[in-house]
């Protein structure tokens, strides 16, 4: 008898979803959808974000799929904590269910994706590496698929742990895309979602100054002096002072020149 062949890859078993959305119409959707995608096994489906996060202990999936408003009760956001929390505070398991879980508790069986199936590439173009994926994590990681784009929505769920954020809108090959991505750890944001990020981490830095602030700041950058600025903005002398002492605050300056070379690098002035 001889032994494997180390020139064959590594078998490869399917990446476990478990779906999380109030709607049963949505997840009777997702479900039918994620199986023509190969690789991917739906092991469980929660209706709410109790649910989840029970679920998601018990069938340790690889990838949560989980909406952010779940009707009444916890809420996508707090679930993701929760999950996540969980997730770092637990040994990891290995080995995989062939069932689903409904929301009911009941138990379906389900045939696993063939262990030959071609990795699939990330939104980023990255092919994924043909070793089990989520062997390596103590628990899922969860990628948001939500319809909610505010930045109060993503800062919440980014802030909460989640690996990845989604719209409901992106095209399917997104989807599988973004789940081969999370179950390896890699984030993915859809466009707007990044666009969204990347305003917030620009402006990470930068001294929130008030609209008047940034008017006597402009003026100041003119080299007028405080009753210039005062007469040119229809304000006292003694209000220009008074936002002056504000805005070196806020910059981190003591002087006229230091405040408007600090706006002139930051990019402050209107």
């Amino acid at each position: 008898m001889t032994g494997p062949d180390p020139r064959r890859p590594e078998p490869r078993r399917p990446i476990r979803i478990l779906l999380c959305d109030d709607h049963a119409v949505v997840r009777a959707g997702l479900l039918a959808l994620l199986a023509s995608a190969p690789g991917i096994e739906v092991v469980g489906e929660a209706g709410g974000g109790e649910e989840a996060v029970v679920l998601a202990a018990r069938l340790r999936p690889d990838v949560v799929l989980m909406d952010l408003q779940l009707g009444p009760g916890m809420d996508g956001v707090e679930a993701t904590r929760r999950i996540v929390a969980e997730a770092a505070n637990r040994p990891a398991e290995s080995g995989a269910t062939a069932s689903r879980t409904t929301t009911s508790g009941t138990t379906a069986s389900r045939t696993a994706a063939p262990s030959s199936t071609t990795p699939g590439t990330s939104t980023t173009g990255t092919t994924l590496s043909s070793k089990a994926v989520g062997a390596e994590r103590d628990g899922p990681y969860v990628l948001v698929l939500t319809t909610y784009d505010t930045d109060a929505d993503v800062t919440r769920a980014i802030d909460a742990g989640a690996t990845g954020y989604l719209l409901k809108a992106e095209r399917p090959e997104e989807l599988f895309s973004a789940i081969r991505a999370a179950a390896e750890g890699r984030t993915t944001l859809s466009p707007p979602v990044a666009s969204r990020v990347m305003a917030r981490v620009r402006g990470a830095g930068r001294p929130a100054l008030t609209d008047r602030e940034r008017d006597i700041l402009g003026q100041l950058a003119r080299g007028l002096g405080n009753r210039e600025i005062a007469r040119a903005l229809f304000i006292s002398e003694a209000t220009v002072k008074t936002h002056l002492g504000r805005i070196y605050d806020k910059l981190g300056v003591d002087t006229r020149a230091g405040a408007v070379a600090v706006a002139k690098e930051q990019r402050l002035l209107p």
